[in-house]
């Protein structure tokens, strides 16, 4: 059984052209960590299109985070510049990157968000 981490990047190698990063060319490397172990992933953006390797390598960005909230991140539960803002996600080198990168991550579930909506009197 392949883990939800590892589903998604897999799923990024398959997107095919994504026009919100259509302007850009780099490399990002995510460490995620789990216990004592860390596995990283480096994503290749050119143009739009994804290339995705398991493994360390050179990156103009990296971003670390702890298998928690990068489950979260993947499952849009939480958001990239928030959590690096509560020091909770951590990157290096180009810290633009985590801005166009964080596209990439789902946003926050819209039943949720009509639910709280309502519940605080506003319409849905």
């Amino acid at each position: 059984m392949t883990d939800p981490t590892t589903t998604f990047f897999e799923g990024l190698s398959r997107r095919g052209r994504e026009p919100m990063v259509g302007g850009v060319t780099a490399t990002v490397r995510f460490d995620v960590t789990h216990g004592t172990g860390t596995r990283s992933w480096l994503l290749t953006i050119d143009h739009g299109d994804f290339t995705v390797a398991p493994g360390p390598g050179s990156a103009d960005c990296v971003i670390s985070a702890d298998e928690t909230l990068f489950s979260a991140l993947i499952r849009g539960e939480a958001n990239a510049m928030a959590a690096l803002l509560r020091g909770e996600l951590a990157v290096s080198g180009d810290l633009e990157l985590l801005v166009t990168v964080q596209r990439i991550f789902p946003g926050p579930p819209r039943a949720a968000h009509r639910t709280d909506r309502t519940e605080a009197g506003q319409p849905a």
